[in-house]
């Protein structure tokens, strides 16, 4: 639900990509929530050094070095090839950045920790602004078209809406990955699967010189490009060497449920909305053929709150007799409007940044879009000659993500900090006005944006003003600093060489080093 326009701000190739957690059961929600806590930035070295380009000296950054030089300087061990752009995680970010590099003509290489095909827990919805995003000649997987949406309010006063025209998609991850990555391949990238990195260096033994960085990977391999770019996931590596700052997490729970054709046949085509009983929270179901995918999702710190709602919600819809084939669990992360988005010569796109819609936790078409940014800007930062450069080109990647989705973002905040207070409000006017309705089709489709009916629409901006003055969503954070702690709002960028530590098992998603991406909702 995000704008694209701002987006033409960056490099004249144009291509697309996200990711997503490993599965925990449903039953360990609680535990989960509670391991979640723990910030990947947790062993950074609070006085480990700032952005190495800050402050440079453009005359001793101006290293020219040949692939000779670079041969003659690298480590013992490390291998001389320089690719020019390196991408972690083979999510739809990843893989989207990589497209973009690569048919830009630059060596890419993907790095992906799983073997592809892989699952991963996410609703699967495909929005217009995603299908706009997508390379040339791609063709959906589509397991269902969406013509018609009941929303519910904690399982009350249901009313369907319904449309001619299909609202959006919906699509089964491995399968929309892997297909994402082919044509990342066709277009010259060169794909690494069982490849998991640990850290990311700009200076020290590792690297040749000021013009590359070192990627480690988990066998001791050190990789070596001209730029990064980290598209490994919410619980991001990458994103903790950058410094990465959240200001809202959510945990989300998720089944897949196969069902007999009677009741697939029932849900063919139609979506349900249940806006939940926890601040904030929702639950949906989206059919995919013979399966249903069933999830809710709240705010950290409710595990077991959410625990009973996914249960209560499973039930009150009939389907707690099928047993599910996958139960799953992640969590979701937005970032500060401060959050940097890259350091040095490493920019960060999709759930590595904290990209996704805040009310909706929609991260698909975030992905896709952050993902074609930061592929063409890494094209600009692997081409320049000096740390300054650099640096010039990574805040212009900055500027086109905050001046696009940026500002999506921050409409999407004041929408959560409205559906937390009143959703008895919002599920009226969705479900009883006939032009809210309208807006909600033209979103999903993608011929409008939030922001921009906001901008437009005089009723609309002057009620959001009222709500900004009664409660704190201008400052970046989430409502109420949702699921956020301290740590993970002012965290520091991770020091060159020091380890991130492993995610806790059950809060890890994966998008090459550890990834998640949220739950999708029209």
């Amino acid at each position: 639900m995000s704008s694209e326009h701002a987006e033409n701000a960056g490099p004249e190739n144009t291509a697309p990509e996200g990711a997503a957690p490993e599965g925990i059961g449903v039953d360990g929600a609680a535990d989960v929530d509670e391991a979640a806590e723990a910030d990947p930035t947790a062993a950074a070295d609070p006085g480990a050094d700032a952005d190495p380009t800050a402050g440079a000296d453009p005359a001793a950054d101006a290293d020219e070095a040949s692939a000779a030089d670079v041969e003659a300087h690298a480590p013992d061990g490390v291998e001389a090839d320089v690719w020019d752009v390196v991408v972690v995680g083979a999510g739809p970010a990843g893989a989207t950045a990589a497209y973009a590099a690569a048919v830009a003509g630059r060596r890419v290489l993907l790095l992906e920790k799983s073997e592809l095909p892989r699952y991963k827990t996410c609703g699967g919805g495909i929005i217009g602004p995603s299908r706009d995003s997508l390379p040339p000649g791609f063709e959906l997987p589509l397991q269902d078209r969406v013509h018609a949406v009941t929303f519910s309010l904690q399982g009350r006063f249901a009313r369907t809406r319904r449309s001619r025209r299909m609202l959006f998609g919906l699509i089964n991850r491995p399968e929309f990955d892997a297909q994402l990555v082919e044509h990342a391949q066709k277009a010259g990238a060169e794909l690494r699967t069982g490849a998991t990195v640990t850290r990311v260096e700009q200076h020290g033994p590792s690297v040749p010189d000021r013009r590359t960085v070192a990627v480690v990977l988990a066998d001791g391999e050190t990789v070596l490009a001209r730029a990064v770019v980290g598209a490994d996931g919410s619980a991001s590596r990458i994103g903790a060497h950058v410094g990465v700052k959240l200001g809202q997490v959510d945990l989300g729970l998720e089944a897949e449920i196969p069902v007999p054709p009677s009741v697939a046949e029932d849900w063919k085509g139609r979506v349900l909305i249940d806006w939940g009983p926890m601040p904030g929270s929702y639950g949906w179901v989206f059919p995919k053929g013979d399966t249903l995918t069933v999830g809710v999702i709240s705010a950290r710190g409710e595990g077991a709150a959410t625990k009973r709602y996914m249960e209560d919600f499973v039930a009150r819809l009939g389907l707690a007799g099928f047993e599910p084939s996958i139960s799953s669990g992640h969590l979701t992360r937005c970032r500060t409007d401060d959050s940097p988005l890259s350091r040095g010569r490493v920019l960060v796109c999709g759930d590595a940044a904290g990209l996704l819609e805040p009310w909706t936790r929609e991260g698909i078409s975030y992905a896709l879009r952050s993902g074609r940014l930061a592929g063409e800007w890494a094209v600009r930062v692997a081409e320049a000659g000096d740390a300054v450069d650099a640096r010039r080109q990574a805040l212009n990647y900055a500027f086109a993500i905050k001046a696009g989705l940026g500002v999506e973002m921050a409409v999407g905040r004041r929408m959560l900090a409205l559906f937390e207070r009143r959703p008895g409000l919002l599920h009226a006017t969705i479900t009883g006005f006939r032009p809210a309705w309208n807006a909600f089709a033209d979103i999903t489709r993608g011929s409008a944006t939030l922001g921009g009916m906001v901008r437009s629409n005089g009723m609309a901006r002057r009620a959001l003003e009222v709500l900004d003055r009664r409660m704190d969503t201008t400052s970046g954070v989430g409502p109420a600093g949702r699921g956020v702690g301290q740590k993970e709002r002012s965290a520091s960028p991770e020091g060159d060489g020091a380890n991130v530590p492993e995610t806790p098992k059950g809060a890890e998603a994966s998008e090459g080093a550890a990834a998640t991406d949220a739950p999708e909702a029209p």
